[in-house]
């Protein structure tokens, strides 16, 4: 069972959730700085694997991911990891990432499992350093194959609550309980081709490090979900599986919010740039969310004073707020996306498009609409089509048994032999690559995709001009601007 005294933690939750957005959008030092401003802070832990190699390989700017990793309490597996990546003064910006970075796969290799690991804890570790307050991290559930090594890295470190969305994340208490117990951990992945759906993996640190390992705190657990039927169906499953304590509070999120959107309920129709409409039924019930008796969090458009009250008269603890911090210089974001998105904003130029097709997830995803980016049908066309980070690669049953991993971004002529439909490779993006760039992380011939929510109306109130600027803080401070009396 979950620790009781957790629930106190909760009650104190705060009112302002910072999201966990896209890859490295959310990195330690802005989840750090709005902790220590009262909020809970977000760490992005969606392909963390993947940063935590590319970081070393730039030089480690300022040593803070070394800086962690000499806390790491299995000292020979950080030392292989800076041994293998690190590289002293950086690689050269305009080269490409030249050390491969294995793919987590059914049968990871130690290298594999030691990345995810030591990623999703230096993320943590830099977050929490200097200060009490909480700390969250947000996966995607759709990104199986990582979680049962991210979520050991996380829990190592003393993450406080775990968020994650983009699916059904019912597996997550188990392997919380299981890790808290100091025990191996499962997760159940799906694998498409085979009889029964799905194959487990199961993950043992006392196996993998060669020693014991301690019991370890548990996290919050707060799932991201768009509507009160599917909280309730979450609510029912703990219950069926003996944990009626499980979930500590839900993120709803409505279709408005930026990165992946669930998709509208039944049959839908698009509009004419072929976004999905949203109706009536895609509408949380926020009094039903209130008799499922734990604290929610509302995400989407509600990033102002009046949002922040308007969703603590339907029953809210508070909001979940991605655009604005997405869009600050604590941010992540390249700053050469951060501007022009702010430039277009003030000029009545920009446009954020929920595309049914981008995402490989099969999820809509919100895409801004910048230029040089993949937003461009032009710029599409031209990238060479390439699935070279397997973020998002799922696995596969051919019919001689063989296991393969394939993503709608890759090459179509490859994920056709792989027993893929071509119909699902149509306007597909490689996110992978996309959203790295975005970060400034991406090989340099690789284009950007940026996502942002609908609502960018505090722009108004947090710059004057197209060529301002605005900190964390300042967005903290304009958020909490609220009278409570």
């Amino acid at each position: 069972m979950f620790n009781c005294s957790l629930k106190k933690e909760i009650l104190m939750a705060p009112k302002i959730i910072q999201g966990g957005m896209g890859v490295n959008i959310s990195p330690p030092h802005l989840a750090r700085t709005v902790a220590m401003l009262g909020g809970l802070g977000t760490v992005s832990g969606v392909a963390a694997n993947l940063l935590l190699p590319r970081a070393l390989q730039d030089g480690d700017p300022g040593g803070h991911l070394r800086r962690a990793l000499e806390h790491f309490p299995f000292p020979d597996i950080a030392e292989d990891v800076l041994r293998e990546y690190f590289v002293p003064g950086g690689r050269s910006p305009l080269e490409p990432y030249h050390k491969t970075i294995p793919a987590v796969t059914l049968t990871p290799t130690r290298m594999a499992i030691a990345l995810a690991i030591c990623a999703n804890y230096a993320f943590v570790w830099l977050a929490k350093e200097g200060h009490d307050n909480p700390i969250s991290i947000n996966w995607l559930e759709k990104m199986q194959l990582v979680h049962l090594y991210g979520l050991y890295g996380a829990m190592l470190a003393g993450v406080n609550f775990v968020a994650m969305g983009a699916g059904i994340p019912d597996q997550i208490p188990a392997m919380i309980n299981a890790y808290g117990d100091g025990h191996a951990a499962e997760y159940r992945v799906t694998v498409t081709g085979c009889a029964e759906g799905t194959k487990m993996m199961r993950f043992d640190p006392a196996e993998y490090f060669g020693r014991p390992v301690p019991k370890l705190q548990r996290p919050s657990f707060l799932p991201i979900v768009s509507s009160d039927v599917l909280a309730g169906i979450l609510m029912k499953l703990m219950k069926k599986k003996k944990l009626p304590d499980a979930i500590q509070g839900f993120v709803v999120e409505v279709p408005t919010a930026g990165g992946h959107n669930a998709p509208p309920r039944g049959q839908y129709a698009t509009n004419d740039l072929g976004e999905p409409i949203y109706g009536p039924r895609d509408a949380p019930d926020f009094i039903k969310l209130q008799a499922l008796g734990v604290p929610f969090w509302i995400g989407g458009s509600f990033a102002s004073p009046a949002g922040l009250s308007t969703a603590l008269s339907l029953g809210a603890s508070g909001i979940q707020v991605g655009s604005i911090f997405a869009l600050c210089e604590d941010s992540g974001l390249a700053p050469m996306y951060r501007r022009e998105t702010i430039r277009r904003w003030h000029r009545g130029q920009l446009q954020v498009k929920t595309d049914a097709q981008a995402s490989p997830t099969g999820f809509p995803f919100k895409v801004a609409q910048l230029p040089g980016t993949l937003s461009e049908e032009e710029i599409y066309r031209l990238r060479h089509r390439i699935c070279n980070q397997h973020g998002l690669a799922t696995p596969h049953q051919l019919p001689n048994g063989d296991i393969v991993y394939r993503c709608p971004a890759e090459p179509t002529r490859i994920y056709r032999r792989n027993g893929g439909q071509i119909e699902d490779t149509v306007a597909a993006r490689c996110l992978c690559n996309g959203l790295m760039a975005a970060a400034g992380v991406g090989d340099p011939l690789e284009p950007a995709i940026v996502t942002l929510g609908d609502d960018l109306n505090f722009l108004r109130y947090l710059t004057t001009n197209e060529n301002d600027s605005y900190s964390a803080a300042q967005a903290m401070a304009y958020l909490l601007a609220i009278d409570e009396t």
